[in-house]
This record gives C-alpha cells, sequence and structure tokens, in this order.
C-alpha cells in the first residue's frame, strides 16, 4: 500500500471523531504492519489516547518494524497524556509518516525531530493540502488564538430569512436542518444574539445527529428562563469574544443569528466560512428580513467577494458553503 493511499485511510479515521475531540485535533493514524496489515486509529475524547497511541494499541507486537501513517505531526510534550513519540519509539515503529506539521507553539517540529534523533525514517508532508483542510479550525486556533467562525445562514432564494411578520420556522426542509446539527456537534460554542434569544428562544443543542451540545453563548444577556440557560453571556468588541472564546480552548465557532449579528461579525471581516441553506423558495418583498440588518456596500466596486468552497444538494434546499479566502 502507498504512502497516498494510506494517509487518506487515515484522513477519514479523522473525520469519524470530528464531533468528539476537541480541544484536541481530529487526527486520525494508520500502522501498516509489514505484512501489509493495517490497524486504525483516531483521537478520543479529551484526557484519552491520541491517535497513533491508538493506532499502535491495536497494532501490539505488530508495530515492530512498521510504519505509522498520521495526519497530524506526533506530540513531543505532556499534556493529558504521555508523549505519542515516546510511544511510538518503544513500539519499535521503523518509518512514520506524517501529513503536516502541527502549529502549536509547543510543537512546530519537535515531534519530528524527536523521531529523526531516536533514528526513525519520517516523511513529511503526504496530501498535506487535504489534511490541511480538515484540520482548518485547529490550524486557525493554534496560529490565532481564537476559533474558527462559521457563520450559518437559512434563507430563501431571494435572500429572506424571515417574512414580514417575523415568522422563520422552518425556511428550509429536515435534511438542512438535520446539517446545522452536525455543524453544532463539530463545533465547541454556538453564538446568538440576545434578541434571537428573546424573540425565538432556540435551545441550541445537538439532536439528529450524534454529538456532544456545544457551549451556548449570548452576546447580551438571555432571560432567565430561556431554554438556552446554562450559558455563557459575553459582550463588548467582537474581536475581544472571540479571544475570550479562543482561551476557553474554543476550536469553532457557530454563530447561528440573528441578522444584526451576522451583520457585525461580517463587516468585522471576523468570519472564515460562510454556511448558507437556501430553500426553493421567495419571500418576494422588500418588507421580509434579510440575511444581513445593518448598512450595505456602498458600491459594486466594495461589495465582499469570498470563494466557493462548495455547493450540495440537501433534499430540497442547497447548502452552499464560501470561503472568505
Amino acid at each position: 500500500m502507498d504512502d497516498s493511499t494510506t494517509m487518506q485511510r487515515a484522513i477519514a479515521n479523522g473525520a469519524a471523531v470530528r464531533a468528539w475531540t476537541a480541544p484536541n485535533p481530529w487526527v486520525g493514524a494508520v500502522v501498516t504492519a509489514l505484512d501489509g496489515t493495517m490497524f486504525d486509529g483516531a483521537t478520543s475524547p479529551p484526557g484519552g489516547p491520541h491517535a497513533e497511541v491508538v493506532a499502535l494499541a491495536a497494532a501490539g507486537d505488530r508495530a515492530v518494524g512498521a510504519t505509522l501513517t498520521v495526519t497530524l505531526e506526533p506530540c513531543a510534550h505532556h499534556g493529558r497524556t504521555p508523549p505519542c513519540t515516546d510511544a511510538i519509539v518503544a513500539a519499535g515503529i521503523r518509518r512514520v509518516v506524517v501529513g503536516i506539521e502541527d502549529p502549536d507553539p509547543r510543537m512546530m517540529g519537535r515531534g519530528i525531530a524527536a523521531l529523526v534523533a531516536a533514528g526513525l525514517e519520517v516523511s513529511v508532508g503526504q496530501r498535506s493540502a487535504e489534511v490541511e483542510s480538515q484540520l482548518e479550525p485547529y490550524l486557525v486556533h493554534r496560529r490565532t488564538g481564537r476559533p474558527f467562525v462559521i457563520l450559518k445562514l437559512a434563507a430563501t432564494v431571494d435572500g429572506r430569512i424571515a417574512a414580514a411578520d417575523g415568522t422563520s420556522r422552518w425556511i428550509t426542509g429536515p435534511d438542512a436542518r438535520s446539517d446545522v446539527h452536525r455543524l453544532r456537534a463539530e463545533s465547541n460554542a454556538v453564538l446568538v444574539g440576545a434578541g434571537t434569544v428573546r424573540s425565538d428562544d432556540p435551545a441550541l443543542t445537538v439532536r439528529h445527529v450524534d454529538g456532544r451540545d456545544p457551549l451556548r453563548v449570548v452576546l447580551g444577556r438571555a432571560p432567565s428562563e430561556a431554554r438556552i440557560r446554562p450559558c455563557l453571556e459575553l459582550s463588548g468588541d467582537l474581536g475581544e469574544v472571540l479571544d475570550e472564546l479562543g482561551q476557553r480552548g474554543v476550536i469553532q465557532v457557530l454563530v447561528e443569528g440573528g441578522a444584526t449579528v451576522a451583520h457585525h461579525f461580517h463587516h468585522a471581516g471576523l468570519v472564515n466560512r460562510y454556511v448558507v441553506y437556501l430553500a426553493p423558495a421567495l419571500a418576494a418583498g422588500s418588507d421580509a428580513m434579510a440575511m444581513f440588518h445593518g448598512p450595505a456596500a456602498r458600491s459594486i466596486d466594495s461589495i465582499w467577494r469570498g470563494r466557493f468552497r462548495s455547493v450540495t444538494g440537501l433534499g430540497t434546499d442547497l447548502r452552499i458553503e464560501l470561503d472568505a479566502t
């Protein structure tokens, strides 16, 4: 089995635990024994073994002389668990294939250096673009100290998120709503404005899919009886809000509303990715609520332009992802 194919398998292993590992990255690993038998591993929930150790345990004595493939550079420091580099060397691994280096200040090549110093052959960069895409929220957090920000919007084709009377349930169908719950499960925090809490009283829990409920964050004060409680209430500069969340170990935050909060995050340039669910429906009037509430771009030359990442059909709806860069 070639390195590219094995790394693809490791990437799939990491994807399977996406909703469970934070604040640790969702890393995948594969041990390929001398006879070609492969043993899979993926990062456990916080406090549990990392992907490399899981794969090594599955391989047992067959790890001697084997190749370890892992999406992210193995750790070389003591955290909640001992260094993975120690376990790799002790298991008798001969060769390590790494997707990308870890930008965590405690790492940045130290894990790779430790393996090389122990006499192991190390190859770095296999399917690196795919690994970086998979681990992008983690990489952003480690490089900036802030969470990766996803702004989620659900609208009619003409860009309206509520009818003229304010009603909005449900614009999109059940498949799109289930996908939103998947996004919540993959996010460590979900954020809304106090106005949305007062008008819609959302619970913002994970349903319809497997995953943990995210930290629920309200900009402002939530009513004492609101279903969103217990929640974290923050206010002030949005950059400082993101700094606070980053310090709390939030890797990804899902901004769910409403239109004023969406406008503030967008115009502050704080959104990393936009996820827009479009229903085959038309409000067909200017008095229905738009996706963003606030001043628009002054001219066509100053409108925001991003990059389409994907367009996916979900039942009768479309899911559109746009990246800010």
